[in-house]
């Protein structure tokens, strides 16, 4: 299948390891700075000739027999790219998150219908092994009733990394630690509790990262339409390294925490209706952002061939920006905020905690 990446930063190396571990045939890369290139390419060791733009538009144009392209820009120009990509035919592969504004994301997922094209959200961590099977047992009904789950992202995120790329921590162009950070976690959180929400109220600040626009936490409380709670703490204010990223589940026959950096462990699993535990499962990662863009990616693949929906598509990249997007609202009104949202951006926020100065 022929392939081409757009955006060649820090997510990228998972992207080429996803891209070799699945055989496609890499024809283009894109990025705006063409030493992203080089970069890339020798932190991965990928030696095969590829055509290289600076320009997305030129790279699709020029290249009718791409099928698949993945996107790994930065966040604001994420819908821009791949509603290019869409309406020239091509299946596209988002990191997230999928836009930065509802109105954008319910773009993608219209114009991917009406073009009959694939597209995935890239919340990978839906493929990590405990994540998965914690799904088989949501799925099982072994929980019983939900009562609450959480999450917890209690990451580092410092100056140095944030000087790295000039459109990080910015409303525009990233949002905060829990647009960027976090919205794996919150994703996984409102999948395994059951989509559907009613309400959400949240609170976010800046305690550390005054050069940003953005928030460095976000605390929040989700009430589900099935009657069970959710709350989400998303930091990137850990002192001195990233700390966990774990998920708890609560049902009336049934407890699971997942842990890690990357809620790639599972370190609690009891069920009334079994005794075999499942405590001590690990999941060897080389990076925080786990091992899912291999499985992501073979499942797009195979979406493409059989004519389906991939694993994790453009609605569940939308359900988990309304989420973010939600909490931003509450904070910004100081009230609870119905779910379904719609007409909010990140950009709505602008000015809630200054400029910054980066």
């Amino acid at each position: 299948m022929k392939y081409a990446l757009i955006g060649c930063g820090r997510i990228a190396v998972n992207h080429i390891k996803a891209v070799v571990n699945n055989n496609l045939e890499m024809v283009a890369v894109c990025d705006t700075i063409p030493e992203q290139i080089d970069i890339l390419f020798d932190k991965t060791g990928y030696d095969k000739v590829v055509e290289r733009f600076n320009d997305y538009k030129a790279m699709v144009d020029n290249h009718p027999e791409l099928e698949l392209v993945s996107i790994a820009t930065d966040s604001g120009v994420h819908a821009e790219i791949a509603l290019y990509c869409i309406k020239k035919g091509l299946n596209v592969i988002i990191e997230k998150p999928i836009a930065m504004s509802l109105a954008d994301a319910d773009e993608i997922i219209r114009t991917a219908k009406e073009k009959g094209v694939k597209v995935s959200a890239c919340h990978q961590n839906r493929f990590n092994l405990a994540v998965q099977e914690l799904r088989d047992a949501v799925n099982g009904g072994h929980f019983g009733t939900i009562s609450h789950g959480s999450i917890h992202v209690r990451w580092n995120r410092n100056k140095a990394y944030y000087e790295q790329a000039p459109w990080r921590g910015k409303w525009a162009s990233d949002g905060g630690a829990l647009m960027n950070q976090c919205i794996h976690g919150i994703d996984l959180l409102r999948w395994m509790m059951g989509n559907d929400v009613d309400e959400v109220y949240g609170v976010t600040r800046q305690q550390y990262h005054d050069y940003l626009e953005c928030e460095d936490i976000g605390m929040a409380v989700v009430k589900f339409k099935n009657g069970a709670i959710g709350t989400i703490e998303g930091t990137v204010n850990v002192y001195p390294k990233n700390l966990e990223e774990t998920l708890y589940l609560f049902g009336e026959t049934g407890t699971v925490k997942l842990g890690g950096t990357s809620c790639n462990n599972i370190d609690v699993w009891n069920f009334a209706d079994t005794e075999e535990s499942k405590a001590g499962m690990k999941e060897e990662t080389s990076n925080v952002y786990g091992n899912g863009h291999t499985a992501l990616f073979a499942d797009v693949i195979d979406a493409i061939k059989h004519d389906r929906q991939p694993y994790v598509d453009a609605v569940a990249g939308r359900n988990a920006l309304e989420m973010v997007l939600a909490i931003y609202k509450s904070q910004l009104t100081g009230l609870p905020v119905k779910l379904p949202l719609s007409g909010f951006a990140s950009i709505g926020m602008k000015g809630m905690f200054g400029e910054g100065s980066l």
